[in-house]
């Protein structure tokens, strides 16, 4: 798979080439979700065009889309149906995060939540859910309704144990896997998974695309947790340090807890349990950043997931499109966007 900081160019490529083969397919599956969005209550109406509006890669319908075409999906219905639906539990997770998070900015775009408030936005992350229910139920498929509905707690468990290890300095790397693989990883395998089950693909064909979906996951949050210090840039929108004022531990910190010395373990526990922290917090912990190469390692880390996301693919015969969702796997370390 090459150095563990390959060139972006060719990592933005793999997603665009996706983005521009499956297009058509990806316009329909945006028209279903204006559709379902819509209300009589013009505050939801307006709530969800300001989110919709906000972009996003729609990464995990194509990867429901890519599946479903991998293993052979021909038709035209029940995979733009599903797609919409995985697309619209992420939007709703979105929601609730940056309540959670108490976020203003998501992607450069004001959040519905600094606009309309708290309560609206939860109730419009409900809204959306309960939408998502619906195309689940008219799809039909009891396989698909447990592993999304399943996926969905799972992301909600992610959320509430990333709330109780808040401000921990000292997590350890384990708990840390355990969060971002329900926050994140979940949905990534539930979309892959999901493209397998539409096409009625065997046992072993769904288990290979859950793995590359949940690896890919996890190096796609990886990667993204390490760019929050990875001050040379501003990647992607991102706001350099957004985690770290949050009181979010990631694996950075993990790093530095795990190769500092006693002061430096102290610094950084205090630092975490303040309610909030300053630019000089930052700033110094930044330098424990540079000085134990911490980004590095945690792209070390992800590169690894990177390579078991791959390797996932290798019982399917050789394609165009095998090809494709395993160049993807670079994007999900090495996006510039």
């Amino acid at each position: 798979m090459g150095s563990v900081i390959p060139l972006k160019k060719s990592a933005n490529s793999a997603y665009l080439e996706l983005k521009n083969m499956l297009g058509v397919k990806l316009q329909k599956v945006e028209s279903l979700i204006e559709q379902k969005l819509k209300s009589d209550v013009d505050l939801i109406k307006k709530m969800s065009e300001h989110h919709l509006k906000s972009g996003g890669k729609r990464l995990r319908a194509l990867l429901t889309l890519e599946s479903a075409k991998l293993t052979g999906y021909k038709e035209e219905i029940r995979d733009i149906n599903l797609a919409a639906c995985v697309e619209l539990i992420h939007s709703a997770t979105l929601l609730h995060d940056d309540v959670i998070d108490e976020s203003s900015l998501r992607r450069g775009v004001k959040t519905t939540n600094s606009i309309w408030g708290n309560q609206s936005s939860i109730l419009v992350g409900d809204y959306l859910l309960s939408r998502c229910f619906e195309i689940m139920v008219q799809d039909g498929d009891l396989e698909i309704l447990q592993l999304l509905s399943s996926t969905s707690a799972k992301i909600a468990q992610g959320e509430v144990l990333q709330l109780q290890h808040k401000g921990e300095a000292d997590l350890l790397e384990e708990t840390y896997i355990d969060i971002i693989n329900l926050k994140t990883a979940a949905l990534f395998s539930a979309a892959t998974k999901t493209g397998a089950c539409i096409s009625g693909s065997n046992e072993k064909e769904k288990r290979a695309l859950e793995s590359y979906g949940r690896n890919l996951g996890l190096a796609f949050q990886i990667a993204d947790d390490a760019l929050d210090y990875y001050a040379k840039e501003k990647f992607f929108g991102k706001e350099i340090g957004k985690d770290f004022y949050e009181g979010k531990v990631t694996l950075p910190l993990i790093t530095i807890f795990q190769k500092g010395n006693e002061e430096e373990k102290e610094f950084l526990m205090e630092i975490m349990k303040k309610d909030k922290r300053t630019e000089e917090d930052f700033s110094e912990t930044l330098a424990l950043i540079f000085k134990y190469k911490a980004v590095e390692t945690s792209l070390k880390k992800a590169e690894y997931f990177v390579n078991v996301s791959y390797d996932a693919l290798a019982i399917f015969p050789d394609s165009e499109d095998k090809q494709i969702l395993q160049n993807l796997t670079s994007f999900s370390l090495n996006r510039s966007f």
